[in-house]
């Protein structure tokens, strides 16, 4: 592990610090157009981003939030895109290719997951947040 500056780290120290891949902070992160513009500085032929910047950047663009959902409570896909902001058009696409868990319950017209289910597939999503 590197030991980034006071003031600046470099895209593989914020990728060590976040426990993402290098790649995916250096492709798809620096890239986006939230993302802040390096320091002056540089070390050695690295650039240097402010941390806070890159923290403000992270929070607001690809981090996705927990949800906050009850774990023994069934939840219908319209209930779920309110509380996590993943649409039920995505939950259907999902489970078409295999890539979201099947439902707890399928008794009633709407299929229904256990919160816990839900907390469990949300939080092994990416984030892709262009907002």
């Amino acid at each position: 592990m590197v030991e980034p500056t006071s003031q600046g780290e470099t895209l593989a120290e914020i990728a060590d610090r976040y426990g993402r891949a290098y790649n995916t902070v250096r492709n798809q992160w620096a890239r986006h157009e939230a993302w802040p513009a390096p320091l002056p500085e540089r070390r050695g032929r690295f650039l240097v981003y402010d941390r806070a910047a890159v923290d403000q950047a992270v929070v607001e663009h690809f981090i996705r939030p927990t949800a906050e959902l009850e774990p023994r409570r069934l939840y219908t896909a319209r209930e779920i895109e309110d509380a996590t902001g993943v649409t039920a058009a995505t939950i259907r696409a999902d489970r078409s290719k295999g890539r979201w868990p099947a439902p707890d319950d399928t008794s009633g017209r709407a299929h229904r997951w256990y919160g816990k289910t839900v907390m469990t597939a949300v939080s092994a999503r990416r984030s892709y947040g262009r907002t």
